[in-house]
């Protein structure tokens, strides 16, 4: 019997694209945010060294691996609006999703084979799981004002995000445990590896796994997408046109263009953040040893992840009360207290309590952040292409934030400096935000017709 056609703000549908953030938000934890930076750190602490050799030139291992995030981003900017338009016209981007859901597992499994004797494919892994997450994200956020109406947005999205959390935070539980306690899983170190490396890589494994199976409930019930009608000609090009009309249209929605300013801003500062944070930890902590360093590391993400859950819920609940254009300077203005007093922090305790201030504003801003915009957009059934303009504008300063932060970090031999760096952005994004019209729920008009 064939699928019932999915109705736009059911219960169903709604739980099934928040349900994506479930199956790949481990990724974002367990790679980006915990496992992968010890992993990678360890490598250079066991070797005795600071510096490889990366195309004929001796990189730290700080700036290296922000340098090729870079890259990754500055790939994913070009991909998402060569990708976005051609979803839209061909009506299928649950297939892009879906390729993209694929990649980013298997290279997630690929780091398995990460090493620095092998550090061009580990490189290459790391580099293609970015991709694939990212790429899958920017079309699942697409479908956020297909599946759901603009008073269900701030809520469904933030249940997405708070979804994410409590699945990478039951799969990290598993990693840690298989990384403290080796044994027990009948992981057993030799000469050349120890059990804890290992283990560490079999976590890589178990993401991918998690990501591609939990996948599945997504990919069954999302709706294929909106064809595009008329004739197909220059499809490759076609999602560079898509950008180009959103950003004439953007003339005529004053407050939409000035929102996409702010947020290219302080969005930048957000996601570097994200990225960099337990690479910051991890070497300029003072843990004392091995042992604790993951230990401490791990607990930290843990901390910033079920504190994100609660803090996702109260972000939406305050948008309700003040707006969500207010409530996003009040986090922005948090956000800079946060990396001033990040400059200073040195033990432990110290990074704990930056890690639980991070939580309860990291999920609230995201979430935010992606509802307002879909609230902000004109009527229009294409969306992939107006979401397309969102992530290239999150990916550009994505690419901006991690080179900036490496080059500053590379220059003054000090990551803290990079922080401070940051914080600029935050103030720079608040101010912006401050011109954006507040209003709860903007009134929605036409869409003009594309080339009008």
């Amino acid at each position: 019997m064939a699928k019932s056609t999915p109705i736009k703000g059911s219960r169903k549908l709604l739980n099934a694209w928040a349900f994506y953030d479930w199956a790949n938000s481990t990724y974002s934890l367990v790679i980006s945010s915990a496992i992968f930076p010890i992993f990678y750190g360890a490598l250079f602490r066991v070797r005795g060294i600071e510096k490889v050799s990366v195309f004929g030139n001796e990189i730290a291992r700080a700036p290296l691996i922000s340098y090729v995030t870079s890259v990754a981003f500055l790939f994913i900017a070009l991909c998402i609006p060569l990708l976005s338009g051609i979803a839209d016209y061909l009506g299928n981007k649950k297939m892009f999703l879906r390729f993209f859901c694929y990649l980013g597992a298997f290279s997630c499994i690929g780091l398995y084979w990460f090493s620095l004797d092998n550090i061009y494919l580990g490189l290459t892994c790391y580099f293609f799981g970015l991709v694939g997450f990212w790429v899958s994200m920017a079309f699942n956020n697409s479908y956020l004002p297909d599946i759901a109406f603009p008073e269900q947005q701030d809520r469904i999205s933030a249940k997405g995000f708070s979804l994410g959390y409590i699945g990478s935070v039951i799969l990290l539980l598993f990693n840690l445990a298989m990384v403290m306690r080796p044994e027990l899983f009948g992981i057993i170190g030799d000469s050349g590896e120890a059990a804890e490396i290992k283990a560490m890589k079999y976590s890589f494994i178990s993401v991918g796994v998690w990501w591609i199976i939990f996948s599945q409930y997504t990919f069954f019930h999302l709706p294929k997408g909106y064809k595009q009608e008329g004739v197909r000609k220059n499809i490759v090009l076609n999602g560079f046109r898509e950008l180009k009309a959103v950003w004439r249209q953007l003339g005529d929605e004053i407050k939409l263009k000035r929102y996409l300013g702010a947020f290219f801003v302080y969005s930048m500062a957000v996601q570097t953040v994200m990225l960099i944070a337990t690479f910051f930890g991890e070497e300029e902590i003072h843990w004392g040893s091995d042992s604790e360093r993951t230990m401490g590391l791990i607990v930290s993400i843990l901390v910033i992840q079920i504190v994100a859950v609660f803090g996702a819920t109260f972000t939406a609940m305050a948008s309700k009360t003040f707006g969500n254009i207010n409530t996003l300077i009040v986090v922005n203005i948090l956000w800079v207290f946060i990396c001033v007093y990040a400059y200073f922090v040195v033990t432990p305790m110290d990074f704990y309590i930056a890690a639980g201030c991070v939580g309860v504003i990291m999920g609230g801003i995201q979430a935010l952040s992606r509802s307002t915009y879909s609230k902000f957009l004109p009527e229009t059934t294409d969306t992939t292409s107006f979401f397309g303009f969102y992530d290239v504008a999150e990916k550009i300063g994505i690419v901006i934030g991690t080179f900036m932060y490496g080059y500053v970090a590379q220059v003054t031999g000090n990551m803290r400096n990079a922080i401070i760096f940051l914080g600029l952005f935050f103030l720079i994004g608040m101010f912006l935000l401050t011109r954006v019209e507040k209003k709860k729920y903007p009134n929605k008009k036409p869409l003009l017709k594309r080339g009008l």
